[in-house]
């Protein structure tokens, strides 16, 4: 049976705005995540319908220091050539290089930041994998625009492209244009900046953005081929199967459905057009999108070169709103599957939901995957001696690598690499915990912000260095 390429990227991932801290250091802007309190405001923020501005004095903004890399980088990439890694999937903070998204010039001392870390991860051997926009957007484009609402955005990002493309032309191959793209239609303000304000049509508002973000991701694909044609551009997903709860014919329509909803922008990405259902959605419900004369062409002949997405857990969906219960989960909402465990938070741990959705992503779009997003949120405990013995995370990570070898070896699927979220401990985007830990890496910091921010090895970052070593081949 054939193993995985030789050239598998095995790495991790993180975001900008749930690390590196800095957020007025180095000639950076407020970004929109950095208005976005921990707390019982949190979620009425991320969803766009409670006003940043009227939170309280007192409140705190866990991405604002979040854990510090913007001082600890050079610490941190020499952990991560320890465990041997071949890639880092990581963000630039678009409000570092142009502070409001209107400067004429970019700011250089954000560049340099930028810079200083790629030359660092490449002398280790270390290929980043740069996410241009993972939510954060500048603040001042959302006040002055209210962000993605706009069509003025196109240009604010095409202008942020064009630099950071030209900048690091023969350093990054891998980019991505917009960090789990359909997270704008479930949390409006932490995905796009979008805040959703009284008398406005909701679908309205939020197709109308998507639409500016598909064809700004085009024009960037266009823009990025034209600067560097060795570069790959991808879009990006929050993905998981839904799968029906019953054998129902109407609970089969409704996971296709919902399946159907998840993956309307990578269609449009993938594919180059609205698709048909798409167009009978916008139609039946009264929307109308501004277009421009020319976005139809651009939409069709920019497509992405591969698909990356987020896995955490499948999704299960009825069409009887009585039926199941209810469970936590990454956002979208789903039912319990009672054949499934889940973690703390409620997230339905499912790893052969991996194997499943990178069949049905390769099956519709025939274009390579890239995971680059996949872990287990816990809580860790350290021991009287300093050590984090975390088996979960590592028989969670495990199971789900198991999965994807057999998606691999056996269905043929094409892959590019593994970036399991948060290899380091960081914020939480749904909840803005730091006690919700996903990484190999433990980081010295509480809920509250308070700690050392000292960085400490769990159990899971051994076995994971021999994991890459072994290019998977010690899990079988």
């Amino acid at each position: 049976m054939a193993s995985l390429p030789k050239d598998f990227l095995w790495g991790g991932a993180t975001a900008a705005n749930q690390c590196e801290g800095g957020y007025l250091e180095g000639g950076k802007g407020l970004g929109t995540v950095d208005v976005i309190p921990w707390g019982e405001d949190r979620r009425a923020v991320m969803l766009g319908i409670k006003d940043y501005k009227t939170l309280p004095e007192d409140a705190y903004y866990p991405s604002r220091e979040a854990i510090d890399m913007y001082h600890h980088w050079k610490e941190d990439i020499a952990l991560m050539a320890e465990m041997g890694f071949r890639c880092y999937r990581f963000s630039f903070a678009w409000s570092r290089i142009f502070p409001t998204g209107e400067e004429e010039e970019p700011n250089e001392e954000g560049l340099k930041f930028y810079e200083n870390m790629i030359d660092e991860m490449l002398a280790h051997g270390i290929q980043p994998v740069v996410t241009i926009c993972h939510f954060d957007v500048p603040l001042h484009l959302e006040q002055k625009y209210g962000s993605w609402k706009s069509r003025k955005l196109i240009d604010a990002y095409l202008r942020y492209c064009e630099v950071i493309f030209r900048r690091f032309r023969d350093k990054v191959t891998y980019w991505m244009t917009f960090n789990e793209i359909n997270m704008l239609m479930h949390l409006p303000f932490m995905g796009a900046g979008i805040s959703i304000r009284e008398g406005e049509n909701e679908l309205q508002v939020k197709y109308q953005a998507a639409h500016n973000e598909l064809v700004a991701s085009a024009m960037a694909t266009k823009l990025a081929h034209e600067i560097n044609p060795d570069f790959r551009i991808g879009c990006m997903l929050a993905a998981g199967q839904f799968y029906p709860y019953s054998c129902n014919p109407a609970d089969v329509w409704d996971a296709l459905s919902k399946d159907r909803n998840n993956y309307f922008f990578i269609d449009v990405q993938s594919r180059g057009a609205y698709p048909s259902y798409a167009k009978k959605f916008l139609e039946r419900n009264g929307i109308t999108l501004e277009m421009g004369a020319e976005d139809e062409r651009i939409l069709r002949e920019n497509t992405v070169d591969f698909i990356a997405f987020s896995y955490y857990a499948s999704r299960l969906t009825s069409a009887d709103p009585n039926a199941g219960v209810s469970t936590g989960g990454n956002v979208i909402k789903s039912l319990k599957n009672p054949h499934l465990q889940a973690s703390e938070w409620g997230w339905q741990i499912d790893p052969l939901g991996l194997r499943i959705t990178m069949n049905s992503l390769y099956d519709r779009y025939q274009k390579p995957l890239f995971i680059v997003e996949n872990g287990l949120g816990a809580v860790d405990q350290v021991e009287e001696d300093g050590s984090i013995r975390d088996d979960y995370r590592i028989a969670y990570l495990e199971a789900h690598i198991k999965e994807m070898m057999k998606a691999v070896e056996e269905d043929g699927v094409e892959l590019i690499g593994y970036t399991p979220w948060g290899w380091i401990d960081l914020v939480s985007a749904s909840t803005g915990e730091m006690k919700k830990r996903y990484g190999f890496v433990y980081v010295d910091k509480d809920n509250a912000g308070n700690g050392t921010l000292e960085r400490r090895r769990k159990k899971s970052f051994e076995w994971y260095k021999k994991v890459i070593a072994t290019n998977g081949e010690c899990l079988k």
